[in-house]
């Protein structure tokens, strides 16, 4: 008992009055997390891949918000299935890979797991193939603008509808799966900012713009998913302004298409999280946690 709650108590006790001091909130223990999702999820990474959990074709990085979770968590069972390129498909059938397969990520789970972070939804949508068919030698020439937005009828919002009942089914999977898991669903940060920078990324102004509404529309799709199924929606969104892939190595997140940022010991995938985006996204995640 400190110096300072004995006198209090001792002050109390002469004042004829019992005082009790507020009981601290004890953090929630987890003994068995599993991490599931895309590209996003596992940090994807050139160089400082981690093949402890995945096949090395996942690209999972050693540093990645899963990771850094579970060992903040101290967790008794950890399984990280999350695989660069995976869709809602491959939670529940395997993901080839050029040289390996994964598991389906699903598998991974058990009656006993009670901690799963999902990270999920941009390979549904097209988008992360969508930002790499924006670049451009023409700083006025917006292909994607060609591409996706034709006659007007703009062909990503559609996929981004669509893939919300299939996220919604995921995530009801886990719920049958782990039936006494906490489920964290996370969104994505911003990759890019509202106007362009041509010299580090080479897409045009108007597709820079588009780019950064869609993945706010891709983002309220995820929200209405996690609230859909009684989830919680780990926002990483919200305090990434301000550090996307224009901004100079050490304050951006993610990478633009020469990665000039590092997620140890090598450089970070183009358009992905770096090594500050994956540290973002485990405070965001423990923050939601209580830890």
């Amino acid at each position: 008992m400190s110096t300072l709650f004995r006198t209090a108590a001792a002050c109390a006790v002469l004042a004829g009055t019992v005082l009790l001091a507020p009981a601290a909130a004890a953090a929630p223990v987890y003994h068995e997390y599993v991490a599931l999702g895309d590209s996003w999820a596992a940090d994807a990474t050139l160089s400082n891949i981690s093949t402890q959990h995945a096949p090395l074709g996942c690209a999972q990085s050693a540093g990645n918000y899963p990771k850094q979770v579970a060992a903040a968590l101290g967790v008794a069972v950890f399984r990280d299935a999350t695989c660069g390129s995976a869709t809602t498909v491959h939670m529940s059938a395997p993901q080839r890979l050029p040289v390996s397969i994964n598991a389906p990520q699903f598998d991974r789970l058990t009656p006993t797991t009670d901690l799963v972070t999902l990270g999920i939804g941009g390979n549904d949508a097209g988008l992360a193939d969508a930002v790499t068919g924006c670049l451009t030698t023409d700083p006025a020439v917006s292909p994607c603008q060609t591409t996706w937005v034709p006659d007007g009828v703009d062909a990503m919002s559609a996929n981004i509808r669509a893939a919300e009942p299939v996220v919604i089914a995921v995530l009801n999977g886990i719920k049958a799966r782990a039936p006494h898991a906490r489920i964290l669903l996370l969104d994505y940060f911003k990759g890019v900012g509202d106007r362009g920078c041509f010299a580090s990324i080479p897409i045009s102004d108007t597709d820079t713009a588009w780019i950064a509404h869609k993945l706010i529309e891709l983002n309220a799709m995820l929200a209405r998913a996690a609230a859909a199924t009684g989830v919680e929606l780990v926002n990483t969104y919200a305090t990434s302004d301000g550090h996307d892939g224009c901004q100079a190595p050490g304050t951006r997140w993610a990478e633009g298409v020469i990665p000039l940022s590092h997620n140890p010991p090598g450089p970070a995938v183009p358009f992905h999280p770096n090594q500050l985006g994956a540290d973002h996204q485990a405070r965001s995640v423990l923050a939601a946690l209580g830890t």
